[in-house]
């Protein structure tokens, strides 16, 4: 797929984002995926904009919750265990515990996405931050990656390139969508 089509893409799911949802049952239907995964280290991240919003279920997860950190371009993510404390400014907007918190290996990843698809596929913002990251996790040990988007940011198809990472989950405000793969 060009960058074009993936921009055009991304701009689709974006404008449809931005109509929103309803994030009280999202905030529902994420507590109960991730209630089987109790004990677990938990990964959610600090929305922007107008993105899904994964903190009700983060603070309802019975185990270590951390954030991701982007330590630099084109690198994975780095994780810092987060206990509620004040973030501190990071790249491209985000928001991140300090660097004195500790670095934890996440065991499922709550994943941000402008679009996602039926067969798991997600479109990001174009950094390729979580394809590298869930790469390094999934070489190394078993994890589960759950997409987070309202129901409206659905795309027919997202054509997959082989440095894809798929989706093992998608929850969205009108349900959890198994990928069909």
């Amino acid at each position: 797929m060009s960058d074009v089509e993936k921009a055009a893409l991304r701009a689709r799911a974006l404008a449809a984002r931005a109509q929103g949802g309803d994030q009280d049952a999202l905030g529902r239907h994420l507590i109960a995926a991730l209630a089987p995964h109790g004990g677990k280290v938990l990964s959610g991240y600090w929305p922007m904009r107008d993105e899904a919003d994964p903190r009700p279920a983060m603070e309802a997860h019975d185990g270590p919750v951390c954030l991701p950190v982007v330590p630099g371009k084109a690198v994975p993510l780095v994780f810092r265990q987060w206990n509620g404390e004040a973030l501190v400014p990071g790249s491209f907007g985000t928001s991140h515990p300090p660097d004195s918190q500790p670095v934890l290996r996440p065991q499922v990843l709550i994943v941000p996405l402008a679009g996602f698809d039926r067969q798991g596929n997600r479109i990001g913002y174009g950094g390729g931050y979580y394809d590298r990251t869930l790469q390094l996790l999934r070489e190394t040990g078993n994890v589960t990656a759950i997409g987070l988007a309202f129901a409206v940011q659905e795309l027919p198809e997202i054509p997959a390139e082989p440095f894809d990472e798929v989706l093992d989950l998608i929850v969205t405000d009108r349900g959890v969508i198994h990928p069909l793969r």
